[in-house]
């Protein structure tokens, strides 16, 4: 990892009206986004508030991937599911609630280790922590034989 403080930067050009906008970002494919039907969008492409919810399921695989890669734990599927809450609190509209829950599939001599090390990857989640919603994270793992 390279050292402290990270940049990152994203853009968009946009023009009146309601049409699909572009987001960039050099050297990443174009990604489209649009209201969502919650917010009398069309609801066919990324929105804002999906996006969210994708950045956090993200942070937090490639934080397990980085974890179990470190302790050599066998591993063969993680799925996150993330989903957000989003409404009034103190006046403002923001996520109240996210709920995280981790599937993890291992080999038939599943690890005892899994359960602490997909813990961990929860807690070190930069972008989960960079929330103020409540998490409520609950993770799960089946042995295939």
């Amino acid at each position: 990892m390279q050292p402290l403080p990270h940049h990152y930067h994203a853009a968009i050009d946009a023009a009146p009206g309601a049409g699909n906008l572009t987001v960039e970002s050099s050297g990443l494919p174009d990604l489209a986004t649009n209201a969502p039907t919650e917010y009398d969008g069309p609801g066919d492409q990324w929105s804002p508030e999906t996006l969210l919810m994708a950045a956090v399921a993200d942070c937090y695989v490639l934080s397990f991937r980085a974890i179990a890669s470190a302790s050599n734990l066998q591993w063969q599927n993680l799925r996150c599911d993330v989903d957000g809450t989003l409404d009034k609190a103190d006046r403002i509209v923001r996520f109240t609630e996210l709920r995280i829950r981790a599937h993890l599939q291992l080999p038939a001599d599943g690890e005892s280790r899994a359960g602490r090390i997909l813990e961990k990857a929860k807690e070190i989640c930069l972008v989960t922590n960079s929330l103020v919603a409540d998490v409520d994270f609950q993770w799960e793992t089946t042995v295939t034989a």
